[in-house]
């Protein structure tokens, strides 16, 4: 079967035709117009942040080279070559390791439990006073707002060196991130179900339990899972202030000049974040009902 095309008048399909230029010559003067922009902003802020490339193409030699030392032992051999040597303290490492994901885990499942109970005083579908939710959402900004590490010097400063600080830092520091995150989700619920078991004059914190908390669970768990990985990262880097685990280790190697030590630490930690990576990705996948590729 045949089917007719119709064709436009040319008058017409002219008119058409310049409205179509002139709209895409507006689109791509905005898109330049904002790509100027973008640039402009870009150089302005590295010249206020003192970003030389200069100083970065002279410089990048010294980065490269220190990666050289790093992956030569003392007796000026690859450090592949001789694993026995490279490693050569990994008991003790591997035991302030595991120090440190003890840290994250003790202070990442304190801050889940009190941002558990926070959240849901921040979030505004299920805040019982406008005021109560002001003064919680400031309170979790400023936990998260504070750099984890800042915390660990603090707390080092009134607890003394040792694992106490680190976990104390990670907990108010994962009370604000995940606290944050909890009640986003809460607020995205369906307040359907809340509202039939408040209806039946249940309590508000029967209404949390029965109504929000099945619908959250799974989203809950996958957020404590992602800042658990996110936080044995940080807790490697609090023993640089002393806060225990491999952190104090790695500083102390970084300052004397092991550069063979160096190299071996972070390799430990990569590959622990890597299982931590690949285990918490299951998980998460587990709990959505997906398959999880590595």
């Amino acid at each position: 079967m045949t089917v007719a095309v119709p064709v436009l008048p040319s008058q017409q399909l002219a008119a058409l035709n310049e409205t179509y230029r002139a709209a895409m010559m507006r689109k791509r003067i905005r898109f330049a117009l904002a790509s100027a922009i973008f640039v402009a902003a870009l150089m302005i802020a590295a010249i206020g942040a003192e970003v030389s490339p200069g100083t970065f193409v002279a410089k990048i030699g010294n980065f490269v080279s220190y990666f050289d030392r790093i992956a030569t032992l003392e007796s000026g051999a690859r450090v592949w070559s001789d694993i026995g040597e490279w490693f050569w303290g990994w008991q003790k490492w591997l035991t302030l390791l595991g120090e440190t994901i003890l840290i994250s885990y003790v202070g990442t499942l304190a801050g889940a439990i009190l941002a558990f109970a926070l959240n849901f005083l921040a979030a505004d579908n299920t805040s019982p006073a406008p005021w109560l939710r002001f003064a919680v959402k400031r309170l979790m900004e400023f936990c998260r707002t504070v750099p984890d590490i800042v915390f660990a010097l603090i707390f080092v400063m009134a607890f003394g060196l040792g694992p106490m600080a680190g976990v104390l830092a990670i907990m108010i520091h994962s009370v604000g991130a995940l606290g944050k995150l909890y009640s986003e989700i809460v607020e995205n619920i369906d307040m359907k179900p809340v509202e039939g078991v408040r209806s039946t004059g249940a309590s508000w914190i029967s209404c949390m339990w029965f109504a929000v908390v099945p619908q959250i669970a799974a989203g809950f768990a996958s957020y404590t899972l992602l800042r658990f990985e996110i936080n044995v990262r940080g807790a490697s880097v609090m023993g640089f202030v002393g806060a225990g685990g491999i952190g104090q280790e790695l500083v102390v190697a970084i300052r004397k000049f092991y550069y063979s030590d160096v190299s071996a630490i972070l390799l430990m930690i990569v590959v622990t974040v890597f299982v931590i990576d690949i285990g918490t990705g299951w998980v998460r996948g587990r709990l959505f009902g997906k398959d999880v590729r590595a």
